[in-house]
């Protein structure tokens, strides 16, 4: 979804460019039934043209009939739909809920050069934070985090976080790294299989992973990593898993994870230290033992484990909150 959402910006800067003005609409939460998730994004004109999606299609068309007929003023405001929103269209078809922030944006520089960076954020540049003001014409973009949630509502302040499609790289094939993959895909990540044994690869079988016959490390040192890259050592085998934890600590990446039991992870640690020379403060960074504690004996109960510890980071959930 996020590939949409760029087209949405991009589509915005094209219709700024040719001098109109445009509405840009952003989900910031849902209750109930929802086919897209909060910072899903449209922009239209107002005579109804429009790129991107709300919903299933009842919100868009309510949306485009208000906009025709000029119901919105041109300020930052949040509109409700479903129960307790908008009159008449107090109850959904799906009977969920959605929160939309309705923002106007004018045909100036201003505009322009805050489309560009967001565009740059969804194109794998540096993670962004959007931030507006309601009831003003104010926005501004600061540096993000992975650790920011994800969209943030106040009466004072709207945060939205933007940034590439989530990216997970799985360095060295295993049989947990194979459950990570297709779990990863049906959440919408790019995965990428970093396998330099070619007789690994010979029985793979993995539709929609990206493959590279490297060496995990040498892939991470040659900018295989962004901000919402999440980066996972599922193998057992130090002379993969312990290379790749070094060069992905220099990254931006915002999880890093080995696979292994307490013990195993301290000898990892204290390896690491001695023979890389890592601190304190980056040895912090890696999840290790990786994922949640599920009570996880299988491939697929220990990835989904793994997926779940990931989703939790991206999110900005804090662990003591599960």
């Amino acid at each position: 979804m996020k590939q949409l959402d760029l087209q949405v910006i991009q589509q915005a800067q094209a219709w700024l460019g040719q001098g109109r003005g445009v509405w840009l609409c952003t989900v910031l939460s849902t209750f109930g039934s929802a086919p897209r998730g909060p910072g899903a994004m449209l922009v239209a004109l107002d005579n109804g043209e429009h790129c991107g999606s709300l919903s299933g299609g009842c919100v868009e068309d309510d949306f485009l009939e208000r906009v025709a007929a000029g119901y919105f003023t041109p300020i930052n405001q949040v509109v409700r739909y479903g129960d307790g929103g908008l009159a008449p269209t107090m109850a959904l078809p799906c009977g969920g809920v959605l929160d939309v922030l309705v923002e106007h944006l004018a045909p100036d520089d201003a505009t322009r050069q805050h489309l560009a960076q967001i565009e740059q954020a969804f194109a794998g540049g540096e993670l962004v934070a959007r931030q507006v003001i309601p009831g003003t014409t104010q926005r501004s973009i600061r540096a993000g985090h992975m650790g920011d949630a994800r969209v943030a509502v106040s009466d004072q302040e709207i945060s939205i976080r933007i940034g590439a499609v989530q990216r997970l790289i799985l360095a060295g094939l295993s049989p947990v790294a194979e459950f990570c993959a297709g779990f990863a895909l049906s959440l919408g990540y790019e995965v990428i299989l970093c396998e330099p044994r070619p007789e690994v690869l010979a029985r793979l079988d993995l539709p929609g992973v990206q493959v590279h016959e490297v060496l995990p490390a040498v892939f991470i040192a040659e900018g295989g990593c962004h901000s919402a890259t999440a980066v996972v050592a599922l193998t057992h085998d130090p002379r993969l898993d312990d290379l790749t934890l070094l060069e992905a600590v220099r990254t931006p990446a915002f999880y890093i994870g080995a696979m292994g039991s307490m013990r195993t992870s301290e000898k990892r640690f204290e390896r690491l230290q001695r023979i890389g020379g890592l601190d304190a403060d980056a040895q912090q960074r890696i999840h290790a033992p990786i994922g949640l504690n599920l009570g996880s004996k299988t491939p697929a109960e220990i990835a989904l484990a793994v997926m779940a510890d990931i989703l939790r980071v991206a999110n900005g959930i804090d662990r003591q909150r599960l």
